[in-house]
């Protein structure tokens, strides 16, 4: 089975997000919301636009 890039069905604090890409790496979303902090002058626009066009996760 592949993984696919998608929004965390439970790890979420907005939309999922950097939960999803957490899970798509196997690693921390704590990580993951810390590199989106302290990049936020560009990753705000990288975030809302992954909001917009990744699906839900599905358990």
């Amino acid at each position: 089975m592949t993984k696919k890039l998608a929004k965390a069905a439970n790890d979420k604090v907005l939309y999922g997000v950097c939960g999803g890409i957490a899970e798509f790496f196997g690693i921390s979303s704590f990580i993951v919301r810390l590199l989106f902090f302290f990049t936020a002058s560009t990753s705000v626009w990288v975030y809302l636009l992954l909001a917009w066009s990744l699906s839900e996760n599905r358990l």
